[in-house]
Protein backbone atom coordinates (compact mmCIF):
# COMPACT_ATOMS: atom_id res chain seq x y z
CA UNK A 1 0.00 0.00 0.00
CA UNK A 2 1.51 3.41 -0.85
CA UNK A 3 1.94 6.10 1.96
CA UNK A 4 0.90 9.98 1.07
CA UNK A 5 1.91 13.09 3.19
CA UNK A 6 -1.14 15.43 3.64
CA UNK A 7 -0.90 19.05 5.17
CA UNK A 8 -4.59 19.30 6.98
CA UNK A 9 -5.18 23.19 8.87
CA UNK A 10 -5.36 22.43 12.36
CA UNK A 11 -9.20 22.63 13.00
CA UNK A 12 -9.82 19.99 10.02
CA UNK A 13 -6.58 17.65 12.10
CA UNK A 14 -8.58 17.99 15.09
CA UNK A 15 -12.13 16.70 13.84
CA UNK A 16 -10.52 14.15 11.91
CA UNK A 17 -8.46 13.42 15.27
CA UNK A 18 -12.09 13.15 16.94
CA UNK A 19 -13.99 11.55 14.56
CA UNK A 20 -11.51 8.61 14.59
CA UNK A 21 -11.58 8.70 18.50
CA UNK A 22 -15.01 8.36 18.17
CA UNK A 23 -14.86 5.31 15.50
CA UNK A 24 -12.20 3.60 17.16
CA UNK A 25 -10.71 3.95 14.27
CA UNK A 26 -7.30 5.84 13.20
CA UNK A 27 -7.07 8.50 11.14
CA UNK A 28 -5.41 6.80 8.06
CA UNK A 29 -8.43 4.88 8.14
CA UNK A 30 -10.93 7.54 8.35
CA UNK A 31 -9.14 9.42 5.48
CA UNK A 32 -8.78 6.43 3.25
CA UNK A 33 -12.77 6.11 3.11
CA UNK A 34 -13.38 9.64 2.86
CA UNK A 35 -10.90 9.46 0.24
CA UNK A 36 -12.71 6.43 -1.54
CA UNK A 37 -16.12 7.95 -1.26
CA UNK A 38 -15.18 11.43 -2.91
CA UNK A 39 -13.49 9.12 -5.80
CA UNK A 40 -16.37 6.88 -6.36
CA UNK A 41 -18.84 10.21 -5.80
CA UNK A 42 -16.67 11.98 -9.01
CA UNK A 43 -17.00 8.85 -11.07
CA UNK A 44 -20.72 8.62 -10.48
CA UNK A 45 -20.76 12.21 -11.23
CA UNK A 46 -18.70 11.88 -14.71
CA UNK A 47 -21.09 9.03 -15.87
CA UNK A 48 -24.33 10.91 -14.94
CA UNK A 49 -22.94 13.79 -16.97
CA UNK A 50 -22.19 11.60 -19.66
CA UNK A 51 -25.69 9.63 -19.85
CA UNK A 52 -27.70 13.79 -19.69
CA UNK A 53 -25.01 14.67 -22.98
CA UNK A 54 -26.03 11.30 -24.59
CA UNK A 55 -29.52 11.82 -23.60
CA UNK A 56 -29.68 15.59 -24.61
CA UNK A 57 -27.93 14.38 -27.96
CA UNK A 58 -30.38 11.49 -28.90
CA UNK A 59 -33.37 14.22 -27.99
CA UNK A 60 -31.45 17.12 -30.58
CA UNK A 61 -31.93 14.04 -33.21
CA UNK A 62 -35.34 14.35 -34.80
CA UNK A 63 -34.74 10.62 -36.52
CA UNK A 64 -33.39 9.11 -33.15
CA UNK A 65 -36.33 10.75 -31.39
CA UNK A 66 -38.57 9.00 -33.87
CA UNK A 67 -36.81 6.00 -34.02
CA UNK A 68 -36.80 5.53 -30.14
CA UNK A 69 -40.63 6.43 -29.48
CA UNK A 70 -41.54 3.48 -32.47
CA UNK A 71 -39.48 1.16 -29.87
CA UNK A 72 -41.15 2.29 -26.99
CA UNK A 73 -44.42 1.91 -28.22
CA UNK A 74 -43.58 -1.90 -29.54
CA UNK A 75 -42.07 -2.42 -26.08
CA UNK A 76 -44.86 -1.02 -23.94
CA UNK A 77 -47.43 -2.92 -25.82
CA UNK A 78 -45.49 -6.43 -25.71
CA UNK A 79 -44.31 -5.51 -22.03
CA UNK A 80 -47.69 -5.46 -20.84
CA UNK A 81 -48.78 -7.69 -22.35
CA UNK A 82 -46.35 -10.12 -20.58
CA UNK A 83 -47.09 -8.63 -17.18
CA UNK A 84 -51.04 -9.54 -17.35
CA UNK A 85 -49.77 -12.80 -18.20
CA UNK A 86 -47.18 -13.15 -15.76
CA UNK A 87 -50.20 -11.61 -12.95
CA UNK A 88 -52.69 -14.05 -14.66
CA UNK A 89 -50.52 -16.85 -13.61
CA UNK A 90 -49.70 -15.73 -10.34
CA UNK A 91 -53.50 -15.55 -9.88
CA UNK A 92 -53.74 -11.91 -9.70
CA UNK A 93 -56.78 -10.37 -11.73
CA UNK A 94 -55.26 -7.45 -13.77
CA UNK A 95 -58.63 -5.96 -13.78
CA UNK A 96 -58.58 -5.63 -10.04
CA UNK A 97 -57.89 -1.99 -8.83
CA UNK A 98 -55.09 -2.67 -6.15
CA UNK A 99 -55.14 1.03 -4.89
CA UNK A 100 -58.17 1.96 -2.42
Amino acid sequence: MTAISLRLPDDIEANLKAEAQLEGKTQSEIARQAIMEYLARREKERFMAEMVAAGRALAADPQAWAESREIAEDLVDEGLDAIIAAERAAGIDPDEKWWK
